[in-house]
Order: C-alpha cells, then structure tokens, then sequence
C-alpha cells in the first residue's frame, strides 16, 4: 500500500503565503505525475494542480498566479506553494499521485485562511 505523506497545512490570514508538501518513499514518485486537489464544505473536489514526472504544470483557473506546483525527484517530494491566500481558499487538500493503471491519494490537509 502506497502511502502520501503531507504537510504544512494551517491558519494563515488572507494575503499570507503556505506551502504544503506531499512525499512517499522509494521510486513509485519520481515516475507518476502529481496533483493537488482540495475540497470545501459543501462543495466538490476540485484540481488545484498538477505535474507530470518532467515537470509540466497545469493549473486552476481560481490559483493561476498564486500557486505554484513543483517536485524534487531526488527527495520524493511534491510541493504545493501558495501565495495571497483568500478566504476562499480555505478547504482539505489532498495530494494525488498517478500514473498508468494507478493513482493514490493522500488523506488530505487543511488550510485554513481566515483572520
């Protein structure tokens, strides 16, 4: 069983910055793509981003600007950067790992943007 590691979740006011990291030991990383997702009260799980293994990057349209998706293969670590942060932003986030025939999921990270 694959399991994601996350963190760097939280409280932080609006206009304030996080980064929240997803990694998971051994190779099964550096092949997959990755992709963060979130999901607030009441709503539906959303992408936020996403990576292929050579570091290709796609966005959504309510982060473009502000987020930032990155990964180090050497330390089997997605990265998730987040700037001017709005209270809308608020909601668990989940780190997706994927590939053919595959895909795991974290158990998910709250921000929180709030003052």
């Amino acid at each position: 069983q694959v399991q994601l590691f996350e963190s760097g979740g939280g409280l932080v006011q609006p206009g304030g910055s996080l980064r929240l990291s997803c990694g998971t030991p051994g190779n099964l990383f550096s092949i997959s793509a990755m992709a963060w997702y979130r999901q607030a009260p009441g709503k539906e799980r959303e992408l936020v981003a996403g990576i292929t293994n050579s570091g290709r990057t796609n966005y959504g349209d309510s982060v473009k600007g502000r987020f930032t998706i990155s990964r180090d293969n050497a330390k089997n670590t997605g990265y998730l950067q987040m700037t001017n942060l709005k209270p809308e932003d608020t909601a668990v986030y989940y780190c997706n790992l994927y590939g053919l025939g595959y895909e795991h999921w974290g158990q998910g990270i709250q921000v929180t943007v709030s003052s």
